[in-house]
């Protein structure tokens, strides 16, 4: 029978991408955590969004998120075999949020999450993708990472995820979303 723990990790340290170990809690393992909270939460959204293409382009995303963990948890000796986002990535990552954004009323000003089931749990996935953003900028300004379009991309995937969220709204029926300012 398999087993679905190692006890390598009962210690409070963790393997990473090549040689070493780290605290559970370091910066570059909260990052890692991060993100993998981000993929998870894309994963409800796309398990229960009302248009095919959103499911579509949020599996993507999901698997490019995949590939910035990897980065995130590669060892400087090795982190080149793992850089997969580029600056054409963040490019098909700004297309998207352009032609969404085209398809959608922009609030002129901020707005609740539950207008819809789909489109609260894009608003949830979007502020832990800020969380992720914000522990791999940590990391880059500590110069743990030198790959800014890992940085680039997550901004990108927050302004993604807001568009989205509208754009999920309107199809469960929530064309004007409900405002952070009340009457």
């Amino acid at each position: 029978m398999t087993k679905f723990y190692t006890q390598t990790g009962d210690d409070g340290y963790t393997g990473l991408l090549g040689k070493g170990r780290l605290a559970k809690h370091a910066p570059r393992i909260e990052a890692i955590g991060a993100l993998d909270e981000a993929t998870a939460a894309l994963g409800v959204a796309r398990a229960i969004c009302q248009l095919p293409q959103t499911a579509q382009l949020l599996l993507a995303i999901q698997r490019d998120l995949y590939l910035v963990m990897a980065e995130v948890a590669a060892t400087q000796e090795n982190v080149s075999r793992f850089r997969s986002i580029d600056a054409e990535r963040v490019t098909w990552l700004e297309e998207q949020t352009d032609a969404i954004s085209a398809q959608v009323s922009l609030p002129g000003d901020f707005i609740l999450p539950g207008d819809s089931q789909s489109g609260a749990t894009l608003a949830l996935a979007r502020t832990i993708v800020r969380r992720a953003e914000r522990r791999v900028t940590c990391l880059f300004h500590d110069g743990e990472l030198d790959n800014q379009q890992l940085l680039r991309y997550l901004n990108r995937l927050s302004s993604l995820c807001f568009v989205l969220e509208l754009q999920e709204n309107g199809a469960a029926g929530k064309l004007s979303p409900t405002l952070a300012k009340g009457d």
